[in-house]
């Protein structure tokens, strides 16, 4: 712990290691409310150094006040209410300087059934981190209701009608019915499929069943299957270099790399979509890019986040792709970055190492 000696409990040197090593902020103050110590994280979220803090009075070093202006150690009366009380549940407080902050506390007694508060251990949370997870999350609900809606409205309209009104309709008419309702579970199944992929990335349970894979051949699949879609031929163009390395990647994930960046490219941008492939000293580069507008410089940190969607917003998409692209380029060990292409458009390049055989 930081400062001279403030009175309170000895504490070992190898408690100063622990407390700085926390990645929540931890103040210490005696029952009295005079600061025995305050970790690095604590000092980086308010402000105040511990040499300023230690020694000190909380009320007067550290301010803390709820959203109706009361002062939070005040209410805190660690010498009061009921002897049995050992945690103050986490609550959002603000300091005078404008952070908010989620603090909880631990009232230690000695002894510690019914006994004196000798310390008070209070930690300290971003308020604004958690703020913006909260608003994520209300995003992907939001974003979920809205893509999950029209197609499960279209899925029950179209089956009741067949269902109630089946001799009614010609063969054709059914035909483009249940077409529909095919191409709309198939979106509802996209989109949980994405979902599944966020959850993953953003946990850390992301799995790579590496072999060996052959990167042009998956672009030329790719080409393949969004000519078959009805996309003219010449609206892709294949440039592989020479002596490429062999790549040990996952096959799946690699696929919906290419096809997502391919799928961003022909929706979003115009012209001649380009994918070039060359070697780089530690793997493999992929760029992707078309001829259309482009992203400006200012919004290329924004474009990997979560439902970006630009100015596309009229065009369709949940917003998740190119963030889950980002998760699996870095999930082999690869960057992704997006820049101006040389033909005025977007482009997208990827790198990722040669890796290694996966025996599991």
């Amino acid at each position: 712990m930081h400062g001279a000696d403030t009175g309170g409990p000895e504490v070992s040197p190898a408690c100063t290691i622990a407390i700085d090593d926390l990645p929540d902020g931890l103040i210490v103050a005696d029952g009295f409310g005079r600061v025995l110590a305050v970790n690095r994280a604590a000092a980086r979220l308010t402000g105040v150094s511990p040499e300023r803090a230690v020694g000190g009075d909380m009320d007067e070093v550290f301010p803390f006040r709820d959203h109706d202006g009361r002062e939070w150690w005040k209410g805190l009366d660690p010498h009061g209410g009921l002897r049995t009380r050992s945690r103050v549940p986490e609550r959002p407080l603000h300091l005078p300087a404008g952070q908010e902050l989620h603090v909880a506390a631990r009232l230690v007694r000695e002894p510690a059934r019914g006994g004196d508060v000798v310390r008070v251990a209070i930690t300290l949370r971003d308020g604004g981190a958690r703020a913006r997870l909260e608003r994520s999350r209300a995003d992907l609900v939001s974003t979920v209701a809205h893509e999950l809606r029209s197609p499960l409205t279209s899925v029950k309209g179209f089956t009741a009608t067949l269902l109630a009104k089946w001799t009614r309709f010609t063969d054709e008419q059914k035909r483009v019915m249940l077409e529909t309702v095919n191409n709309d579970a198939d979106r509802v199944t996209r989109l949980i499929t994405e979902l599944l992929d966020v959850s993953r990335i953003e946990s850390g349970r992301l799995e790579l069943h590496r072999h060996v894979v052959d990167v042009p051949a998956r672009v030329r699949r790719i080409i393949a299957g969004r000519v078959a879609a009805g996309e003219p031929d010449d609206r892709f163009r294949l440039l592989a270099g020479a002596d490429l390395p062999e790549m040990w990647l996952d096959q799946d994930k690699i696929d919906q790399i290419l096809g997502n960046l391919v799928e961003n490219a022909v929706r979003h941008g115009r012209g001649t979509v380009t994918i070039e492939i060359e070697s780089v000293g530690w793997g493999l580069a992929v760029s992707v890019r078309d001829e259309g507008e482009g992203i400006a410089p200012e919004l290329a940190p924004r474009v990997f986040r979560q439902f970006w969607r630009g100015n596309s917003r009229r065009r369709g998409g949940t917003g998740l792709g190119l963030f889950i692209v980002k998760g699996l380029v870095e999930a082999h060990g690869g960057t992704i970055a997006v820049q101006r292409a040389p033909e005025g458009g977007a482009e997208f390049r990827f790198t990722v190492p040669t890796g290694a055989p996966d025996f599991a």
